[in-house]
């Protein structure tokens, strides 16, 4: 491992890596009730629309592992500010597009540039910040930054949309060109370099079969029978079947595939997966169902969607103050528990006709998403060898994203399918189709506490000297 060419304050990687974290989950979750605006502004059809909210977490989860990887190997500081410098560059280019093309294509490019941030953000804490309390805590600050970009992102893009839809984005780019600018005098350089030539045609494959995936998922939702989404589900499996043949001729792999023997690492990946599925799918949905059953305002559903990020966002902050010997995958599992009661208890609300009904559901959910983002993180960082951070990072991060996209498009088919025997009657059905929903997405949570207490490590001879490897 190279020696650290400037010395700065663990507090100053902790302020900036949290900081476009930050940004670049507001810009994230900006079209969320940006969307009526773009469409008018671009004429974009049904169709179209799917691809203006997705075409941002296809960037990003096609890109995160490699990502990390490329982090871990060539310099974490060096692939964080060049990703808050990509993302200022496209963020301005989708403020100033003309077209839903265009627009898609920029929101591609910030996803991309975003995995980078995420991805380096991690393996940047985990060499600031030792194991111990300290990078608990660490981790807790990275995982409100998370919330609070997912909490604001809608309401300030709403409240800025008054005037023009592109004001947000605009903002965005400053405050990314600000960041890129900071990092870039203030962040310590590190890098864990492998023998062995890059694995470029790992990463080539890898972002492919992730680009045919989330697109199957995003052409999927105007119909699962299509021919097309056949073929690029079928083309993702070939992708990865390639891409584990590759990993496994390579000296220096984008995933060491040995990971997968590790419970730690098994815990952490499959804790992400089901926070996507479970979590994320069904309430970044459900404020969307309240709009179509009850006609809730788009703000109205916002200020909703901000309370339970906002919460989690503080419990999230206070999660350092967990005992030193609840451990991560603990701290998950009754993230789980937590969120699938606050599910529990938001049915029938729909068909009692009172949003209120959901608030106490809103507000349970949101402690338990708060310790599932403080603890993903930790789980992230320590369930891969030291050197690997990044890594172990893009995996899991690659994991929740490709789980939350995954996550929405099975909580729209069991809404709008499950409601389907109501005649003309739309609220009534939607209503009976949320409920259907919800208990899917509980189930869901559910397996994800099974899925971070199951896989454990067994602390024999043989582990602990693994481990110190």
């Amino acid at each position: 491992m190279s020696a650290p060419v400037r010395d700065t304050g663990a507090g100053a990687v902790l302020a900036t890596v949290s900081l476009a974290t930050f940004v670049a989950l507001m810009n994230y979750t900006a079209p969320m009730l940006t969307l009526p605006g773009m469409t008018a502004s671009f004429g974009t059809g049904v169709s179209g629309q799917a691809w203006l909210l997705n075409g941002i977490a296809l960037g990003l989860a096609a890109l995160l592992l490699v990502a990390g990887s490329l982090a871990d190997d060539y310099g974490r500081k060096r692939v964080f500010v060049a990703g808050t410098a990509v993302l200022a560059v496209t963020v301005a280019l989708g403020a100033a597009a003309s077209s839903t093309l265009t627009f898609t294509l920029a929101r591609i490019a910030q996803g991309g540039a975003s995995a980078a941030i995420v991805a380096s953000s991690l393996g940047l804490l985990a060499q600031a910040y030792p194991q111990g309390p300290a990078r608990v805590r660490a981790m807790g600050v990275w995982g409100a930054a998370l919330s609070g970009g997912i909490a604001t992102g809608p309401v300030a893009s709403a409240a800025l949309g008054a005037l023009d839809w592109r004001v947000g984005y605009a903002l965005y780019a400053v405050a990314a060109l600000v960041l890129a600018a900071v990092s870039a005098r203030t962040l310590t350089e590190s890098r864990s370099p492998r023998p062995g030539r890059p694995d470029l045609l790992g990463a080539v494959v890898l972002g492919l079969a992730l680009t045919a995936l989330l697109a199957a998922l995003t052409v999927g939702r105007d119909g699962w029978l299509r021919p097309a989404v056949g073929e690029l589900l079928g083309a993702t499996a070939v992708l990865l079947a390639a891409f584990v043949a590759i990993e496994r001729r390579v000296s220096a792999p984008m995933l060491d595939l040995g990971l997968f023997r590790r419970p730690a690492f098994l815990a952490a990946t499959s804790s992400a997966l089901f926070t996507g599925l479970g979590v994320i799918g069904m309430f970044s949905y459900f404020p969307a169902l309240l709009q179509q059953a009850m006609g809730m305002s788009e703000l109205g559903t916002a200020w909703l969607l901000c309370l339970w990020s906002g919460v989690a966002l503080l419990v999230a902050l206070q999660a350092k103050r967990l005992p030193e010997r609840f451990s991560a995958r603990h701290q998950l599992a009754l993230g789980f528990v937590l969120s699938a009661l606050g599910a529990l208890t938001m049915l029938g609300a729909m068909s009692s006709g009172s949003w209120v009904r959901t608030l106490p559901g809103w507000l349970v959910a949101g402690v338990g998403s708060g310790l599932l983002n403080a603890a993903m993180p930790r789980a992230a960082v320590e369930s891969v060898p030291p050197d690997r951070a990044s890594m172990g990072s893009g995996a899991n991060n690659t994991a929740r994203y490709i789980g939350s996209s995954m996550g929405l498009s099975l909580t729209i088919v069991v809404a709008t399918s499950a409601g389907s025997g109501h005649g003309g009657d739309s609220a009534r059905a939607l209503a009976h189709g949320a409920d259907h929903a919800l208990l899917v997405g509980v189930a869901l949570m559910l397996a994800g506490a099974v899925g971070a207490l199951a896989f454990r490590e067994r602390r024999t001879a043989r582990t602990r000297a693994v481990a110190v490897r």
